[in-house]
């Protein structure tokens, strides 16, 4: 049988402010990318001093830094190889995630004695690969998505107790096998399988006929045309005494390219739920509280189904009527300061003297508060936050912690 331990908080971390969002809500470990050979050209990375700081602050808090250098690099990029590892080393990181064979042998050469860990971009599917990993060295492997549960809890059964077993649980996913995607290189000359995906799954498409270029003819009977390739997000926070249970040691949240405040709800959110499956004495029939399922709806989403996990995904995985995201609450403010009941902050998005905002706080259910004697900068009366980035201030009788995020809920969620 099975022994259940607590399963370890993954979270990304693209920048410093995602980096501090993440380690500041719980995570137990982080996720980055330095200037080179990491899958995210889009996302903000730790080239030079900075991974170095990153790993400093990372485990002045107790928490493990995993450098991705997952990219399939090609000749003339093996060169740079072993100064780049020798340096991410030196830097602190704790593991680095690798797809390639040929650079996690160079790993095992310039940065002895750290972690391996085998890529989702390796596409393991099955237990036979999970154990050639580990006997060439890797300390864990990242499931394939396509993966169900009971798929992952087989390959739990038929390796070695010592090698970890990481998978995502929560963010966008990908219509392409493991991410292994030439669409964006066929399309836009970039390249995704070196970190610079343009997302044409996205797109909306439609029949052309060669004769009538100027009539564009929808897929599906919908004024909107259909978006044929475009996946919803993921989204298990339901669900963490299973993937606990069929052996999952570590729970990856997607999203090095989204925003610290999307990072820290989900970071948050996950957070509380796996304590809660703790403190159940890890019951099979755990369920987080309520607050808690609703905290992943108030980040931009693409509506969240269950992936691969519990059944083939042809049902509720797809968006046929649109690409864009789901977005009900806004960042209204982000705490400063609170002293004598006077909450100061900085403007994030427009609110008005006598709206209700939401003051997020690690590990608590999300306070509610009526905005009254909003003041600028100089004290004086307003009637509204109007200018980004403003400092202000108004009356708040609950004391809320430096950087908490005050969000507000759209009058009319819409789809951006």
């Amino acid at each position: 049988m099975l022994q259940i331990s607590k399963p370890e908080l993954l979270a990304p971390a693209g920048d410093t402010e995602r980096l501090v969002a993440a380690v500041e809500y719980g995570a137990d470990a982080v996720y980055l990318g330095s200037d080179c050979f990491g899958m995210r050209t889009a996302a903000a990375s730790f080239g030079g001093e900075e991974l170095n700081k990153a790993c400093n602050y990372a485990h002045s808090k107790g928490v493990k830094v995993y450098l991705t250098c997952n990219t399939v690099p090609r000749n003339n990029e093996l060169d740079n190889l072993p100064s780049f590892l020798e340096y991410a080393s030196d830097s602190g990181v704790d593991a680095f995630i690798v797809t390639d064979i040929g650079v996690m042998r160079a790993v095992q050469k310039y940065a002895p004695g750290k972690e391996i860990h085998i890529s989702t971009q390796a596409g393991i599917t099955n237990y036979a690969s999970a154990c050639a990993f580990y006997e060439m060295g890797a300390k864990r492997i990242v499931t394939a998505r396509e993966l169900s549960l009971e798929e992952i809890a087989e390959i739990r059964s038929k390796t070695p107790k010592d090698l970890e077993i990481e998978s995502f649980v929560h963010g966008a996913m990908c219509v392409s096998f493991s991410g292994r995607c030439l669409l964006s290189n066929y399309m836009t000359g970039r390249d995704s399988n070196r970190g610079d995906c343009a997302q044409p799954c996205r797109w909306r498409y439609a029949l052309l006929e060669e004769k009538r270029p100027d009539e564009y003819f929808p897929i599906e009977q919908d004024n909107s045309g259909t978006y044929i390739m475009n996946s919803r997000d993921m989204c298990l926070i339901e669900h963490i005494a299973a993937l606990t249970e069929a052996g999952i040691n570590s729970f990856k949240i997607e999203g090095r390219a989204k925003s610290a405040y999307y990072t820290a709800v989900s970071v948050n959110a996950y957070r509380c739920a796996i304590d809660g499956y703790e403190k159940s004495g890890f019951a099979s029939n755990y369920k987080p509280e309520q607050w808690i399922l609703d905290e992943v709806r108030k980040v931009s989403n693409r509506q969240y189904c269950t992936g691969f996990y519990f059944s083939t995904p042809m049902d509720d995985a797809q968006i046929f009527y649109n690409g864009g995201y789901v977005r009900e609450w806004d960042v209204a403010a982000i705490a400063e300061k609170w002293e004598n009941g006077v909450l100061y902050a900085s403007q994030r998005n427009r609110f008005f003297d006598g709206d209700e905002l939401e003051i997020m706080v690690k590990g608590i259910e999300p306070v509610r508060v009526t905005v009254k004697n909003l003041k600028n900068e100089e004290g004086e009366l307003i009637d509204n936050a109007p200018h980004p980035m403003m400092k202000l201030s108004f009356d708040c009788p609950v004391e809320v912690p430096e950087g908490s995020y005050l969000r507000i809920q759209r009058k009319n969620g819409v789809i951006l």
